[in-house]
């Protein structure tokens, strides 16, 4: 596995876990939708988020919550494209596009991002190449269905397998388009596609996704599970969040995709400090 991922020039460093503070320029998402979904509002969130520590910002201008309806490319390019340049200039930090369509990747990467982020493991058409033309790393995630209708009635007959065998698949047709499997990044995708209980075996078998041997990164941050799980509104979610987080750390996960950037940093430093015997800056 590469220790330090090169993001467009800029440097996403994974000798220790990371955190990813997520940045949801829309207005319909799922635990934050419509907080800042405005440029200036976006600027300040993502400045204050690495400010906590967050060492990627992952922007996203399409929600992928259960029963999201797609958004137009103009839509999704309207609402990221000046986020990324602004950001791309106030913050030092690599930028995340959380997007499925080619011409998104395109355009955020010449607008200053430097990771792409694909909840459909770049299955659209000429995701593949476009991705191996840019030469930026990617994150495949898994996700059974669509964000439509992923939650009616997902099925596996063993979740933690059809989950790693379609990521290894994925790693396969990524590394025949020219991507470098160096520059490839893991995703199980939970919430995507997959009930309470699959959620659950998802996270106490993460460590079979580590033996791919790259990058693994999880988001359960506010997660629906944590919901079924206590009871709570999204907002009421954040002690759930870093006892998973927490569970995903001692198992070799390398980046949190995180709401509350500061939380999961401490839950870095504090699960490292356990993992390693020493503390550091």
């Amino acid at each position: 596995m590469s220790n330090e991922l090169d993001c467009n020039g800029r440097v996403l460093d994974l000798r220790t876990p990371q955190v990813m503070g997520i940045l949801n320029v829309t207005p319909d998402s799922f635990s934050d939708g419509g907080q800042h979904n405005t440029g200036d509002a976006a600027v300040r969130h993502a400045v204050q988020m690495c400010a906590e520590g967050a060492a990627i910002i992952d922007i996203g201008g399409e929600s992928t919550r259960p029963g999201a309806e797609a958004v137009s490319l103009d839509e999704e390019l309207d609402r990221v494209i000046p986020v990324i340049e602004r950001l791309h200039q106030e913050v030092d930090v690599p930028l995340s596009i959380d997007t499925v369509k080619p011409a998104v990747m395109r355009a955020a990467i010449t607008a200053g991002a430097g990771l792409i982020n694909d909840v459909n493991a770049l299955r659209a058409e000429g995701a593949t190449e476009t991705v191996a033309s840019l030469g930026v790393p990617v994150c495949l995630m898994h996700m059974q269905g669509s964000p439509g209708t992923m939650q009616k009635q997902p099925a596996y007959e063993n979740v933690t397998l059809e989950v790693k065998d379609f990521l290894q698949a994925r790693i396969a047709a990524c590394e025949q388009a020219g991507i470098a499997r160096d520059r490839i990044i893991l995703d199980p995708g939970f919430g995507f596609g997959k009930s309470l209980a699959h959620n659950l075996q998802l996270m106490r078998e993460l460590s079979a996704f580590t033996v791919a041997g790259l990058p693994l990164l999880i988001g359960v941050s506010r997660k629906s599970m944590l919901g079924r799980i206590l009871g709570a509104e999204p907002d009421q979610r954040l002690y759930g969040t870093i006892a998973l987080q927490t569970l995903a750390l001692m198992q070799g996960v390398h980046i949190l995709r995180s709401h509350d950037v500061r939380a999961a940093v401490d839950c870095v430093k504090t699960v490292m400090a356990v993992k390693t015997g020493y503390v550091t800056d």
